[in-house]
């Protein structure tokens, strides 16, 4: 673990906020690396490294996807579940103008505008998450329930576990 001090992004301070309890996990940015190269950075399973993913429905509305690492989106399952005709990914220029944050450093808190979240529901089921902390290289690990009141994330089911 290197000596350098993690920053305070606007996703730490919206977890400072609300009092939310979280640690702090830095680790070498690897262009295109993804959740794998973290979690192997880190030592954690990919499966409990959440990637904070920007989509666009038909009316370019952006919206959040929080989803398993080691799992794939379903957009055609998502656009059912959330009654939208059509969702794809954003590109890095509109999911930065967005949020407010580079690719590969996006965090669902703290992002310019209010987005609305959807949240794969198995991730309540882990005990601690690492979720992007606003920067690239920088996690933040906390309990999954604890973003609840705050994201106030719409539960859904659209994972595709990788092949």
């Amino acid at each position: 673990m290197s000596q350098e001090k993690a920053p305070v992004t606007a996703a730490v301070r919206v977890l400072r906020q609300h009092k939310i309890a979280y640690t702090e996990h830095l680790y070498e940015y690897v262009d295109k690396g993804g959740t794998a190269e973290s979690s192997r950075q880190l030592g954690v399973p990919e499966h409990a490294v959440i990637k904070t993913l920007v989509l666009e429905d038909e009316a370019k509305k952006p919206l959040i996807v929080l989803m398993h690492g080691d799992c794939e989106t379903s957009t055609r399952n998502l656009a059912r579940q959330t009654g939208r005709k059509h969702i794809e990914p954003c590109t890095p220029e509109a999911a930065n103008k967005h949020t407010g944050y580079l690719v590969g450093g996006t965090s669902p808190l703290g992002t310019k505008k209010t987005i609305p979240v959807y949240m794969e529901k198995s991730v309540l089921a882990l005990d601690y998450i690492y979720l992007n902390g606003g920067k690239r290289g920088f996690l933040v690990g906390l309990k999954p329930q604890a973003l609840l009141p705050v994201l106030q994330p719409e539960l859904v089911e659209v994972a595709n576990p990788h092949d």
